[in-house]
């Protein structure tokens, strides 16, 4: 896999936001689109890939040699190849792909709470697509060793609503100097939150972040987003970055 850095950020921005509005029926290799996908491994490093959207996508050529795993998430750089055929939306060539880092929620309690991190970060855009929580944030890193980035269930919390799953969005910095702001991004899955007899949940998330208007001052934030099981389109609340660190940086 390549890495790509932070500078690089404006052009990648740019070229998604390219790519989503150039949405016509001309086909060329010159072509190519920047979205979020989960890789679906269909046998021994085979693979098809699923967008946010619903749509499935059968790489027909590709660029890129991966070992597929499950539920793994991955920024997608591809080109259509063709409309609709063999049971898939589109056949693509994979141009270039990236590795989201792709975790499941953790429960919060007694014995954890310390050891699971306070350190504030930004969020820039949280929302929901497909069956993940993709949260696109900024921290301080000092380069001495990888931040733990977590999203944990608060069961320790009281006065929730009992239609709301209270989450906190948590940052360990293991005590590391605080020298330059990254930008991260990371996947969370929803799937084992589901509840019997619904079709969706409310999550209430809880982030310790740099207040806005008061430089050195800290604030709680909440932010509510709802996951419905059955509508995979992307969320219309924020405009996807793509964030262009390497995740080497935290876990």
């Amino acid at each position: 896999m390549k890495k790509i850095y932070w500078t690089l950020g404006t052009f990648f921005i740019g070229v998604l936001l390219i790519s989503i509005s150039c949405d016509d029926n001309s086909r060329s290799l010159g072509d190519f689109r920047i979205d979020i996908a989960t890789v679906v491994p269909v046998g021994d490093n085979t693979y098809s890939l699923l967008l946010d959207n619903g749509k499935q996508l059968w790489p027909a050529a590709t660029a890129v040699n991966i070992t597929p795993s499950d539920n793994q998430r991955v920024f997608l750089n591809y080109t259509i190849l063709s409309d609709e055929m063999g049971g898939f939306d589109h056949y693509i060539k994979v141009n270039d792909m990236w590795k989201i880092l792709t975790k499941q929620a953790m429960e919060l309690n007694a014995e954890n709470e310390d050891s699971i991190g306070h350190d504030p970060v930004r969020i820039n855009h949280i929302w929901v697509g497909g069956d993940y929580l993709n949260v696109s944030f900024m921290f301080n890193y000092g380069g001495v060793k990888p931040h733990a980035i977590n999203l944990v269930e608060n069961m320790l919390s009281s006065g929730i609503a009992t239609n709301v799953v209270p989450l906190e969005f948590r940052h360990n910095s293991y005590d590391s100097p605080n020298t330059r702001l990254y930008e991260g991004f990371v996947c969370f899955d929803l799937r084992p939150m589901r509840v019997e007899d619904a079709d969706s949940i409310n999550l209430s998330i809880q982030v310790k972040e740099w207040a806005s208007d008061q430089v050195g001052m800290i604030e709680n934030k909440i932010y509510d987003v709802v996951y419905r099981y059955n509508q995979s389109a992307l969320s219309t609340e924020a405009v996807m970055p793509i964030p262009v660190i390497s995740s080497s940086e935290y876990y």
